[in-house]
């Protein structure tokens, strides 16, 4: 299975709430852990956390995903 990243979130804290809100709503994100070295903790660049969902949940996903991001940065 081939993932994509959505989006890419400054703060750690919240790529895991908006991954764990994605499972919530049905999607397949990655977790952060996965596909990275085990126990190296934050090696993301200058964008952030990227958020990876499998291809044919992209459009859908980053939809939610937006909205998500939205309703956070306004609370």
């Amino acid at each position: 299975m081939s993932y994509q990243t959505i989006v890419h979130v400054k703060d750690p804290s919240a790529a895991r709430i908006l991954v764990v809100a994605l499972r919530a709503h049905g999607f397949h994100p990655l977790e952060q852990g996965e596909g990275g070295f085990p126990g190296v903790p934050n090696l993301f660049g200058q964008e952030g956390v990227p958020v990876q969902v499998p291809e044919d949940e992209v459009r859908d996903a980053t939809l939610l995903a937006e909205d998500l991001l939205r309703d956070m940065a306004a609370s």
